[in-house]
């Protein structure tokens, strides 16, 4: 009877410590492969702030855990790392998970658990009917909108192309271009497309050349709009402006280019974390530096420090159990100081309501226009 009385003791102290005392959320990315860097920088940034939040004392004394899984930006292994961190993992919720094709292929799985902060602007993910997705980002859709204004009505631009990811990611950004140019009575002038993971663009470049468009907007990865837009420079026109989406990931982009952002915009869903007016990205430099001193700052990783600070914000709301319904009443409920100065407040199905479109010079990004939705 001892016996028996000592093993559930025993027991009882090892599912505290495996999932009683702590918050466990579950993202699969790109940690290989040609997209790592933004799969790196999202997780870094995210986990940066739960380090600082579990050192000073967690959610009520509980830790936060954020575990990750390579899915090298392909669907069929988002699947299972989804499952494995469902099922095996038990995660309170999924966190961070990136890409459009890899995390529209997770949709069937959402039933019970909660999905926050994909970093996807696709509006896929922005249907209300699902009431378990919060967004903390804009959409594609309000990203290429601002793009194409500005360009029209600042630079009196009027031929546009695309060059575009051929999947649902890329797919999603080429209808909201067609779209907002419908909207100004214009057309699309050229398109090309390249496919996922690979940095073959040359019958994208083909095609779009013919046009000669005055500007191209890219929804792509940034090793293949790099070298698109490279190549684009020495066989084409070296006046054309280009626009890539947030996901092309700005800092890796201007990297891959040497530092010669001549004549791009970039479309930006956050602030820059540069801003010495913010407190929140003071506090995010801070943070990362301490527990990351080896990384770079990135847009990337501020987007999933504030996305974290929302949810850590969350959290610490609730009062009793913590359980995942008010999980989710929290979020659509937040504090709009909860990430300090940038105000931020649940509508369109996102917490982060704005787009910033930015250049680069000088060694920084400049911001130019924002619109706020």
């Amino acid at each position: 009877m001892l016996s028996i009385t000592i093993l559930l003791i025993l027991y009882y102290l090892f599912f505290y410590e495996k999932v009683w005392n702590k918050i466990i959320l579950g993202a699969s990315l790109p940690l290989s492969g040609i997209n790592k860097e933004l799969g790196q920088e999202v997780y870094t940034g995210a986990n940066a702030y739960f380090k600082y939040i579990n050192e000073h004392g967690g959610i009520s004394g509980k830790k936060i855990v954020f575990i990750k899984y390579d899915d090298k930006y392909e669907p069929q292994n988002t699947i299972k790392n989804a499952k494995k961190l469902i099922i095996k993992d038990n995660v309170f919720a999924l966190f961070d998970f990136v890409g459009t094709p890899t995390t529209k292929a997770i949709l069937p799985f959402l039933d019970d658990t909660p999905l926050i902060a994909p970093y996807t602007g696709a509006s896929i993910f922005r249907n209300r009917t699902n009431t378990n997705i919060i967004n903390f980002r804009s959409s594609y859709r309000e990203e290429i909108e601002n793009i194409i204004n500005y360009l029209y009505i600042n630079k009196k631009i009027r031929r546009f192309a695309i060059f575009y990811q051929n999947d649902d990611y890329g797919i999603s950004g080429y209808n909201a271009t067609v779209k907002t140019l419908q909207e100004h009575k214009l057309k699309l002038y050229g398109e090309g497309t390249y496919r996922r993971n690979t940095i073959s663009v040359d019958q994208a470049l083909h095609e779009i050349g013919q046009s000669n468009p005055e500007a191209i907007i890219l929804v792509g990865a940034y090793k293949s709009t790099a070298r698109f837009i490279k190549l684009w420079r020495e066989r084409h026109s070296t006046k054309t402006l280009f626009a890539p989406i947030s996901f092309v990931n700005a800092n890796a982009l201007v990297n891959q280019l040497h530092k010669d952002a001549k004549g791009i915009y970039f479309s930006l869903t956050v602030p820059s974390y540069d801003d010495k007016n913010l407190d929140v990205a003071t506090e995010y430099r801070w943070i990362f530096s301490k527990y990351y001193p080896k990384s770079h700052l990135s847009y990337a990783s501020f987007e999933s420090f504030l996305a974290a600070k929302a949810v850590v914000g969350a959290l610490k709301k609730i009062h009793g159990s913590i359980t995942r319904k008010k999980f989710i009443e929290q979020l659509k409920n937040i504090n709009p100081d909860i990430v300090g100065k940038l105000s931020i407040s649940y509508k369109n199905t996102q917490l982060l309501n704005q787009v910033y479109l930015s250049i680069f010079e000088d060694g920084k990004f400049l911001l130019i226009n924002r619109t706020n939705k």
